[in-house]
């Protein structure tokens, strides 16, 4: 057989090495591009209310870790690929996180050691603390994350006894959704007694007066003041004067609460402010919106989020007090006004913005008092903190602020938003028809047209 020319040899020799790098372009290609995915992770969350992206104060707590953190997932093998994607997005943002996934009935000794006590627990350890998050959500991560990382006792006190809000009622006006927010972003509660024993407990951190009914004797504003001027943190949540038949008579008449923060910078006004915005019909007229935000620490994050005061009275903030939000410019204020309220006399009334909220610092240097006084005791209760508004971020925000933790505050974790297609029965006859009908006989039909034109 004759050798081929030296013109093929030499065209089978170039194609040879064409098809060689060829094929090392392809694999250098795959392999830095594996490279890079693996080490690169990015992700683009399109749900309307960036249910997978995670919040901003999340993001600060991971950012200011400053040792690690060992979080231990307990499943059977099967369950880890659910734990992944949450996890995932915590470790892509600190290399401070060392996330174990761990099946209990394999490695006992870790499940002991670590106090897992049933398959799906989470426990955070950080090598001197543990927390165990109750499920697998960024509140409950996030929440067990700041209770490792923070030192020291926070004791937030609830003063009863005048007919302020319970935080143990689950009713609408209670403040049982508050309390269980406080004690997952590490605060413990309870309440305590003004008229029994006119002394603020030495464990209390902060002190929440959450609009009482009736106005406290002189012992318990002395009380309340020598807590504040010794350094002590209080909010203070009034409500608006309304004249209600018998037995209410006066609600919110509190002139010597009024006269404590007024001691403070802090007047507040004999009225009730009431909206006239197309943002406040969710709630309506009694419930302004807050339309501006202030510059201070505590709603500095909150310029774009929504928050509604039920109920609220307007202040007047002068120094040392800072005005922290007010209503919108389509509110008006009433004084005294008759029941029920009709919108010719709404209009008549003084129109806003009103400062619904201030802060104060007491005082200078660490050892300064700092008081919160909002002209709404409702903006706290269930009903509006199980709403899809900002009001719970403002309430935790500020609560840091109180106790000096300004390092989180921050836009916190959203609630999945609960999207559900409504379809009635003639739509369900639409879709039917569509998809399990119409569908198919369009792709019978091409196929028959096909095989007609091939015939």
């Amino acid at each position: 057989m004759a050798d081929k020319p030296s013109w093929i040899k030499a065209r089978q020799t170039r194609y040879g090495a064409y098809a060689l790098v060829y094929t090392l372009v392809v694999c250098t290609v795959l392999v830095v591009g594996n490279w890079l995915a693996s080490t690169h992770v990015k992700s683009i969350d399109v749900t309307a209310n960036k249910q997978y992206t995670l919040s901003d104060q999340t993001k600060k707590v991971l950012g200011n870790l400053k040792s690690d953190i060992n979080i231990y997932y307990f499943d059977q093998s099967a369950g880890y690929d659910r734990a992944r994607d949450i996890f995932d997005r915590y470790a892509n943002l600190t290399s401070k996180l060392k996330i174990s996934y761990v099946d209990p009935e394999k490695k006992p000794d870790i499940a002991r050691v670590e106090g897992a006590r049933a398959m799906g627990d989470i426990v955070v350890d950080n090598g001197v603390k543990k927390e165990t998050a109750k499920a697998l959500t960024e509140e409950e991560l996030t929440g067990a994350i700041i209770r490792v990382i923070k030192t020291g006792e926070r004791m937030a006190c609830f003063v009863k006894g005048s007919g302020e809000h319970s935080i143990d009622s689950q009713e609408r006006e209670g403040y049982s959704t508050f309390k269980t927010a406080l004690e997952r972003n590490n605060y413990k509660t309870q309440s305590f007694s003004l008229l029994e024993k006119p002394e603020i407990p030495k464990e209390c951190t902060v002190v929440v007066v959450g609009g009482p009914k009736h106005d406290y004797v002189a012992p318990a504003i002395d009380a309340l003041k020598a807590f504040v001027t010794a350094g002590g943190k209080l909010i203070v949540n009034l409500d608006p004067i309304l004249n209600l038949p018998p037995p209410d008579d006066k609600l919110g008449d509190t002139p010597n609460l009024a006269a404590l923060v007024a001691e403070w910078g802090v007047t507040a006004k004999g009225d009730v402010v009431l909206d006239m915005s197309s943002a406040s019909r969710m709630f309506g007229q009694l419930s302004p919106v807050v339309g501006t935000y202030g510059s201070h620490p505590i709603v500095r994050t909150m310029q774009d989020e929504a928050s509604v005061m039920p109920l609220a009275r307007s202040l007047e903030a002068k120094s040392p007090a800072q005005t922290l939000f007010s209503s919108t410019a389509d509110s008006f204020s009433m004084t005294n006004p008759k029941l029920p309220i009709h919108e010719a006399d709404i209009e008549k009334g003084a129109k806003g913005p009103f400062v619904l909220g201030a802060a104060a610092m007491i005082g200078t240097g660490e050892k300064a008092g700092r008081v919160i006084v909002v002209g709404s005791s409702d903006w706290m209760s269930n009903f509006i903190l199980s709403a899809p508004i900002a009001n719970r971020n403002l309430a935790l925000n500020m609560m840091n602020w109180l106790t000096a933790d300004e390092d989180l505050i921050a836009i916190r974790p959203k609630d999945p938003e609960d999207r559900r297609l409504q379809i009635n029965a003639s739509g369900l006859r639409l879709l039917f028809l569509t998809s399990v009908i119409g569908l198919p006989l369009i792709v019978i039909l091409a196929g028959v047209s096909v095989w007609w034109k091939r015939r």
